[in-house]
């Protein structure tokens, strides 16, 4: 585990340097979701590229797809494709690297970043393969600023009405957005109250950047029959630097010399603590 915790640091860096050489992205949404990320990838799931056109895979949907660059990450220490090929190409003109994910790039089901299309698209799936017999298991990743999409309701809804325990949503309940505080733009505690009133089993990961909180809601997940489930990762927006995290002015802001030298240091600083 603490490996792992080590390693999220490294990859927070390579998410650093392809915003820095495709000149913006959403930094602080990259930095709350890592976790959760890599424990699905390299935990979790059962995806790799050897399997993901396999209908009996597990599937999985970054619904808050302006934070693709953790995904792009991920994905390529997952195999799917070079690093390098991400990073030096990201938002390029006539790249498929592009700011929000793009399923012309191996190991991404659909494109997405109109919030609330995830958890519906992720409804679909899951119904379908319970409908064909399938175990395998639908998971979806959603920012809590994206649930003030009707859509998301919805989409809960038809799950709980076909009993879908295949499925599994994230919400990456790091409370901030684009104009501030989630608190203050659109109220939404208590969520675990709201997301029962939808008839879904909920679990909290009360560190939702710890893998070891990860891993036991996930479990829960796994091991829960009859409903969908849904984890309330209770994360910090901008993790790695001070000079990001809980700051809403970092959703989406591009690091400039000085600045990133300081993130850099910061990240690696938190990597040698991991290690000790």
């Amino acid at each position: 585990m603490d490996n792992l915790k080590a390693l999220s640091f490294d990859y927070r860096k390579e998410v650093v340097n392809m915003i820095i050489a495709g000149g913006g992205g959403h930094i602080g949404g990259d930095m709350s979701e890592m976790e959760i990320l890599m424990q699905l990838y390299l935990r979790e799931m059962n995806i790799s590229p050897e399997n993901q056109n396999d209908p009996n895979r597990d599937y999985f949907i970054l619904s808050k797809g302006h934070a693709v660059e953790s995904y792009y990450v991920v994905l390529a220490h997952k195999g799917f494709f070079p690093l390098e090929e991400a990073t030096e190409s990201f938002s390029k003109f006539g790249s498929k690297f592009i700011g929000h994910p793009n399923n012309k790039i191996a190991g991404i089901e659909m494109n997405s970043g109109s919030l609330g299309h995830g958890l519906p698209v992720a409804v679909g799936i899951a119904l379908g393969n319970k409908m064909d017999g399938r175990s395998n298991r639908v998971y979806v990743l959603m920012g809590d600023g994206e649930l003030a999409e009707g859509s998301v309701w919805e989409g809960a809804m038809s799950a709980h009405n076909y009993n879908l325990d295949n499925l599994c949503a994230i919400v990456d309940r790091n409370r901030l957005q684009i104009s501030g505080n989630t608190e203050n733009v659109m109220k939404q505690d208590s969520q675990i109250e709201r997301w029962k009133a939808f008839g879904w089993n909920v679990v909290e990961a009360e560190d939702g950047n710890s893998f070891e909180d990860l891993e036991k809601a996930f479990a829960a997940a796994r091991e829960f029959k009859g409903a969908p489930t849904v984890i309330i990762a209770n994360t910090t927006k901008g993790l790695g630097s001070p000079i990001m995290e809980n700051k809403a002015g970092w959703h989406h802001h591009l690091p400039n010399k000085e600045e990133y030298e300081q993130i850099m240091k910061d990240l690696e600083e938190r990597k040698e603590a991991a290690l000790k």
